[in-house]
């Protein structure tokens, strides 16, 4: 029984980092949609393992955004084959086929105007699973928006950046599940991811590489302490100081705060945009930032 649950383990981690793995390194639209799906199915059972009604819930939730989302994808691929004959990633062309899928990955990636699902699901699994969705469920949406980024609507992405910087700071403020915290908090990231891929996709990739590495960390300490709610954070300091101190620098961290590592990407993303002439945008982005830092501060405060 105990290598029959290890083959098991084994199979789907390998389904995972397999379906990853293929949408990463494809250009036809047909294998990215395989990659997608493989990723999805493996994810579902990692959701569904703890026997709980909860978990149940968040699968079908999950099965449901993910499946349209990638219906979606196969969409633009299929209108934008039919008008150039090409099922190149690289060659869409068709404008209505690029907005269909931006959409498709804004949903799959957790964003605005469909971001829903991202705090239920993510609220509703293990901490593990948590981390999975917030950090290794994103790379195959980013590679594929990275390989097309040349044809998405740029006006339209920035919008959904900048809307998912507001939604993803205001969301989190009212926040005592700290799962559901973290969902808000990666919704807003992807915010600044969606803002910079417009003008420079290179920084947009640097940003969300250094908010996984950062992510990684927070989560193990959560799950290592057992903390669930803002309430579980008051208690810590007492039991365990050093770890209770790492989390704060973390969650500081991941609000940009200077002069932590957080910080960088976002200077950098700032940097791009006034170069571009976007200063408007770039002090939205820094305001709305300030929102996110109150509900980490909050959550600090409480810690220490």
């Amino acid at each position: 029984l105990l290598v029959l649950n290890l083959l098991s383990q084994l199979i789907i981690t390998m389904s995972l980092v397999l379906g990853t793995a293929i949408t990463t390194s494809s250009n036809h639209w047909m294998m990215i949609w395989i990659g997608l799906e493989l990723n999805t199915l493996a994810i579902l059972v990692i959701i569904m393992k703890p026997k709980h009604p909860r978990s149940t819930e968040a699968a079908v939730k999950y099965f449901l955004t993910q499946t349209i989302a990638s219906t979606m994808v196969l969409c633009a691929g299929t209108i934008n084959a039919t008008q150039t004959g090409q099922w190149n990633a690289s060659m869409m062309t068709n404008k209505y086929a690029c907005t269909m899928l931006l959409l498709a990955l804004t949903i799959k990636l957790g964003t605005i105007p469909t971001y829903f699902w991202l705090p239920e699901v993510m609220q509703a699994t293990s901490m593990t699973t948590a981390l999975i969705i917030a950090t290794w469920q994103k790379i195959a949406p980013i590679s594929v928006m990275y390989a097309t980024h040349n044809h998405l609507p740029q006006n339209m992405m920035m919008t959904i950046g900048l809307s998912s910087i507001i939604i993803g700071g205001l969301g989190g403020i009212n926040q005592t599940q700290l799962r559901k915290l973290m969902a808000f908090s990666s919704m807003m990231n992807l915010g600044w991811t969606l803002t910079a891929f417009s003008i420079s996709p290179n920084t947009a990739t640097i940003n969300i590489i250094f908010y996984m590495i950062m992510l990684i960390p927070s989560f193990m300490l959560m799950k290592k302490m057992s903390l669930k709610t803002m309430q579980n954070l008051t208690t810590t300091w007492t039991t365990s100081p050093l770890a209770s101190t790492l989390l704060t620098l973390l969650f500081l961290s991941l609000s940009g705060l200077p002069p932590l590592t957080g910080f960088i990407p976002k200077i950098m993303i700032l940097n791009e945009l006034i170069t571009q002439n976007l200063t408007p945008v770039a002090t939205t982005t820094a305001m709305m930032s300030l929102i996110s830092l109150f509900f980490y501060i909050r959550t600090t405060y409480i810690t220490t």
